[in-house]
């Protein structure tokens, strides 16, 4: 690793700190969620063309020498790439990283949260849309409920903070949001609801019946008052405790963006396309860096001229992108 300079904390052009970086070791899922990709699945990246384990520790090792701080591995889903906890691991020793964490569906995780624990992940986002294993299989294409609560158990077994994230899908899973919102009452969980995204490899309706308002509005009227919960600059979820609770619930304005101005997260795709922005259509090819033989400090320059002309909020970098682009593109694609 060179020996670059690296500010404390890394600024874009819009004067938030860059500090968090999604980074999405494969394209694949063992799921078929009817929001986040087409029945038939997508076309898969070929395998020369994912970034190897190498050229992603090289890369967030160069991220983290300019301040980068956090990551957290998405996919696709992470256990569907092979030898994920040994890369995880070195990830964890790079200097430099504080938080090393994952999202993940939960289908192929429970044997492997033991080897997580015993390497300090603290918290794992398990996406979850519903309890009602009919449902389940109807919005996954899938029957695997049984196995996504497994990992569920094993990881508070272990000590793990859990984040449950729920998308919110008019006419496929509202009757959801009460059973799922109580098991924060006897269990230290977060239960976070998120606003539907236009990334669904189909066309997206202009509309969005549940929006972060509505969220709120329902769950409160059924709970009882949500208190709300101080945020951190750069959380994306609005959170909130109902009395008699232990864990907490939370909010997600995805579609609405209403936390764009504090926004501290970088995404890398599995292919080495570095989004400055959910919404933009990709501002680096650092795949092509990295093969190209450039330096590490070359790769810094080309990080923090990316950086330097960061879209202000994701309505800008959407308005910057073809408008036919954004409804057929999948969150597999881009890293959830």
């Amino acid at each position: 690793m060179a020996s670059f300079p690296a500010p404390s904390v890394l600024f874009d052009n819009h004067g938030r700190p860059l500090e968090y970086l999604r980074l999405a070791v494969t394209d694949r899922c063992n799921l078929r969620c009817f929001y986040c990709m087409p029945e038939e699945g997508i076309q898969y990246l070929p395998k020369q063309e994912l970034l190897t384990y190498e050229e992603m520790e090289r890369l967030v090792g160069i991220m983290a020498h300019l301040g980068v701080r956090k990551v957290r591995l998405t996919g696709g889903e992470p256990f569907v790439r092979r030898d994920l906890v040994p890369f995880m691991e070195r990830l964890s020793q790079l200097p430099g990283i504080e938080e090393l964490t994952l999202t993940t569906n939960g289908v192929l995780t429970a044997p492997y949260v033991p080897a997580l624990a015993s390497m300090g992940v603290r918290a794992v986002n398990l996406s979850l849309d519903t309890l009602d294993r009919a449902r389940f299989a109807s919005i996954t294409r899938r029957d695997e409920l049984p196995r996504v609560l497994d990992t569920f158990y094993a990881l508070l077994a272990a000590g793990i903070r859990v984040k449950i994230n729920a998308v919110v899908m008019d006419g496929q899973n509202t009757q959801d949001l009460l059973p799922l919102a109580e098991l924060t009452r006897d269990l230290p969980v977060d239960v976070r609801f998120i606003e539907e995204m236009p990334f669904n490899g189909h066309s997206h309706a202009a509309t969005l019946p549940w929006n972060h308002v509505r969220i709120r509005e329902h769950l409160a009227l059924n709970l009882g008052e949500l208190t709300p919960v101080l945020t951190r600059p750069g959380d994306t979820a609005s959170h909130y405790t109902v009395a008699g609770h232990q864990g907490r619930l939370g909010i997600i304005a995805a579609y609405s963006r209403t936390f764009c101005g504090t926004c501290n997260r970088i995404r890398l795709t599995a292919e080495g396309g570095l989004k400055t922005c959910l919404y933009d259509q990709g501002v680096l090819d650092i795949r092509a860096l990295l093969r190209g033989g450039a330096s590490d400090e070359q790769v810094a320059e080309a990080l923090q001229q990316a950086f330097r002309n960061r879209a202000a909020n994701g309505f800008e970098a959407e308005q910057q992108r073809p408008t036919h682009q954004l409804s057929f593109e999948s969150m597999s694609t881009i890293g959830g």
